[in-house]
């Protein structure tokens, strides 16, 4: 019976992608190896090229085997190139590197192809495999390389730029300049057009005296050395430069889709082996736990109730760590989303014509997958922010004592339940007055308004808000930094921002570890349960009626410690029928969440409990100050509160706002969840 290779392609595809991140990676590494030299050409680590080399191999080796033909060509050819690397037959000079991490493109993009069935741009593929190829010959024949350094293009149709600049005296030796070019246009398809910029007035012209000159593009299956045949006669009266036309459409292809197409891990998760032996040990202890007390409940008798009691701990106990395991199963580095910035970071920076290093610390940092899948978008937004509005052009750096080269620093950590990402540049840092005159013309501000630094820095996070004074295709039109944030507080997250003027900016993003498991806070509200997340609280207090005020047109604010904080009374919120609504007979709960606190009046505290979170949204809608809901032990349902949206809404003033006029909002209307 034929095996049906089919059931493979999906391996083929996630480790063949892997394969060309890695090579990737090892690209950058050279050129950052050149330029910190100072020279062109770098001396490269065998160890290095043989691990570029490696996974060219497999890719042309894997793609052979299931039949995608056209990856094992381009393949091919980029194996044949990388080879000649490794011999010393080539050097890694930043023309060259530039060219195969083009060729990592043209691959990826033939297997995303290959896995999806879309198309691709087949002539820049081409275009870049005459590249490669020409890149061999000029290898194999110096004499074919100009002065500029440029490949020799030599099988396949291949596309050159010609200029062709007569001397003075072309005439005096019988060459005529259009019997060359009808020469060209017999080698394939031919565009000139004349340079007329030395020609003279008319009385100074001399009719003996070549002026004009021609730039000339030709396209067909023409190597350099069929060119500088036809200029044969004339080099020594000319001036010729004969380059290979630069590939276009893959280099100027978006930086967002670059990056999405080196998504190789959406479907799968790689787990290491000792996290699957820690998950069989704890399922191993927790069947013997289970065949214990299967055992007590055949005969049981009050004599063995100690022993129920001791086998009930010791199954939550291994429940626990069931759950843990689990969960460290789902946890990846976050260096699946970091290391696809490198690229990002060297094609940007080279397309704003700045220069930029990016330096990467905390990437073995573990999280939820879920939360890494959803991650890359917001990381992608902040690092292009630094790019475009932090880091200034070389000639501004030097103009400010700074180094021409910026600095982005990503840094990752964890910190009690959360991951903290933090992005800093030493860029230029937010421009206060141009936010602020800007928030001032869309009525954000009155002009006569004295608002703190943080006050203007929040107005970056407002949707259509930018201060670009042109549109391009990387910023300007007022998209992107709301969309973060939103992004983030969907992930039940947190993202800040803090500037200095000249000096850079610092956006710190705040994260569950996961979006599977809450440790909550249980606090009654009625005859209602509510789940406050454990890290937004800062403590809970009894309440001091004196130290209750309420200015005019505010909210009731809260005394504690020499601070006023909005208190917000969560059964007016929900429409809810307290226990009391006097504030004595209840506690006052302190959150925290994008830096700004707020107390909310709850009943009374029921205790500390890991819940699973589940979606409100799918099973009914979306509830401003509610982000999940949860089952609990007594099979009831009870809403985990979004402590971010309900410090919004206290310091804006309200406590009635989530709840539609005349709708209520309680778990029991809620839809059974599963």
């Amino acid at each position: 019976m034929p095996i049906d290779m089919r059931q493979f392609h999906q391996t083929f595809f996630e480790e063949s992608l892997e394969g060309l991140a890695g090579m990737e990676t090892e690209l950058l590494r050279l050129e950052k190896a050149a330029l910190d030299n100072g020279h062109d050409a770098v001396a490269a680590d065998p160890e290095i090229l043989n691990t570029i080399f490696r996974a060219a191999h497999s890719v042309k080796g894997g793609s052979s085997t299931f039949g995608f033909d056209e990856v094992a060509a381009f393949a091919h050819v980029l194996e044949s190139r990388l080879d000649d690397l490794r011999d010393g037959r080539s050097r890694p000079d930043r023309r060259v590197i530039s060219l195969l991490l083009l060729s990592v493109d043209c691959l990826r993009s033939l297997i995303i192809a290959a896995r999806t069935g879309k198309d691709v741009d087949k002539n820049a593929i081409d275009g870049v495999r005459a590249q490669l190829e020409s890149l061999g010959s000029e290898n194999a024949s110096p004499v074919a390389t100009t002065a500029a350094g440029m490949p020799a293009q030599s099988s396949g149709t291949a596309h050159w730029d010609i200029v062709f600049r007569p001397h003075r005296r072309l005439f005096h030796n019988g060459n005529d300049p259009l019997r060359i070019l009808r020469e060209l246009s017999d080698l394939g398809e031919l565009k000139v057009q004349a340079d007329l910029a030395a020609l003279p007035a008319w009385e100074q012209m001399d009719p003996e005296a070549c002026y004009p000159a021609w730039n000339i593009e030709l396209i067909g299956p023409v190597t350099r050395e069929t060119i500088a045949d036809v200029f044969s006669w004339v080099m020594d009266d000319c001036t010729l430069a004969v380059s290979a036309h630069p590939v276009q459409s893959l280099a100027q292809r978006s930086i967002a889709e670059a990056v999405a197409s080196m998504d190789a891990h959406a479907d799968t998760l790689r787990v290491s082996v000792p996290k699957v032996d820690a998950l069989i040990n704890t399922v191993g202890e927790l069947v013997i736990t289970q065949t214990m007390l299967s055992q007590l409940t055949t005969n049981f008798s009050f004599d063995n109730l100690s022993r129920l009691f001791a086998g009930i701990a010791q199954l939550e106990r291994n429940t626990r760590e069931l759950q843990e395991s689990v969960m460290h199963i789902r946890m990846l580095p976050l260096s699946f989303a970091f290391n696809r910035l490198p690229r990002l970071v060297h094609d940007m920076s080279q397309k704003l014509e700045k220069k930029v290093e990016l330096t990467i610390h905390g990437e073995q940092t573990e999280i939820d997958k879920t939360v890494i899948d959803r991650l890359i978008d917001p990381l992608l937004h902040l690092v292009r922010n630094s790019l475009d509005h932090g880091i200034e052009p070389p000639a501004a750096r030097r103009a400010a004592g700074k180094p021409e080269t910026g600095r982005i620093e990503l840094k990752a950590y964890q910190k009690g339940g959360n991951v903290v990402i933090e992005v800093r540049d030493d860029g230029r840092g937010l421009a206060y007055d141009r936010i602020f005159s800007k928030a001032v013309e869309r009525g954000l501000f009155p002009a006569s308004a004295n608002p703190a630094p943080e006050e203007i820095a929040e107005m970056i996070f407002r949707p259509g808000f930018s201060t670009a004074e042109s549109v391009s295709d990387v910023s300007g039109r007022g998209v992107g930094m709301d969309v973060v944030r939103n992004n983030i507080r969907s992930l039940g997250g947190t993202i800040e921002v803090v500037s200095q003027p000249g000096s850079g900016t610092c956006f710190t993003v705040r994260l569950p570890l996961t979006l599977a498991i809450l440790d909550g806070l249980s606090v009654q509200v009625g005859a209602h349960t509510y789940i406050l997340p454990l890290v937004s609280i800062i403590e809970s207090v009894r309440i001091n009626p004196e130290q209750i005020s309420r200015p005019a047109g505010s909210a009731e604010l809260y005394g504690l410690r020499k601070e006023y904080l909005p208190l917000l009374r969560l059964y007016e919120l929900f429409h809810v029928e307290p226990r009391s609504t006097d504030l004595a007979q209840g506690l006052l709960v302190i959150v925290e969440a994008d830096g700004k606190k707020a107390g909310l009046y709850v009943d009374d505290l029921l205790g500390q409990q890991q819940v699973v979170i589940k979606s409100l949204a799918t099973h009914y809608r979306k509830v401003e100050g509610i982000s999940a809901a949860t089952i609990l032990g007594d099979g009831t349902v009870a809403m985990i509160l979004d402590v971010t949206g309900l410090t919004r809404l206290a310091h804006a003033g309200t406590g009635r706002g989530p709840v539609p006029s005349g709708d209520t909002f309680t778990p029991a209307v809620t839809p059974t969840l599963n």
